[in-house]
Order: structure tokens, then sequence, then C-alpha cells
């Protein structure tokens, strides 16, 4: 399962959608990527493959970063989603 994570301009908690396949998740990466680069107020609307009841649409102007990672067995125990993790 791959994470795609989403994190918006003045929003304190990243957005996140899951894709079971590598090319699906680098698919929806370069969706976002290329909005992003665009600068366009067009909406995104993104669905989870994790939770398929899941939907959320996002403005592409306000995007600030995406992260793609794979989410394995062992660090989807304690790991919360975003760019940093403290040292131990």
């Amino acid at each position: 399962m791959f994470n795609i994570d989403l994190t918006l301009k003045n929003t304190p908690f990243p957005l996140s959608v899951q894709r079971k396949v590598t090319e699906d998740a680098e698919a929806v990466y370069q969706q976002l990527l290329q909005a992003m680069r665009s600068g366009s107020t067009e909406v995104i609307e993104l669905t989870c493959e994790g939770q398929t009841e899941k939907k959320v649409a996002v403005r592409a102007s306000d995007i600030s970063s995406i992260q793609m990672s794979q989410k394995t067995g062992a660090a989807a125990g304690g790991r919360p989603p975003g760019f940093f993790a403290l040292a131990e």
C-alpha cells in the first residue's frame, strides 16, 4: 500500500490517500505535482483505495507539499503521517 500525503497552506494536519499499486500512486503524485506547478485554482478530487468511502477535494493552489511513501506492516504501526520523524 502506498500513501500520498498532502500538506495544505494554513492547515496544520496532512491529508492522505492510499493506492495499492506503485504505478497508480506515481500517477496521483505526478497529477498533484503538475497541478502545483501550474499554479491553477482547479479543484482536484481524490479517492482512497485503502478506505473506499474516503474522498478529498483540494484546490491545486493550496497544496504546499506532497509526499509519497510505501506503507509496510512495521512502519505503519507507530509512524504518524508527515515529513519529519524524531530520532529516538
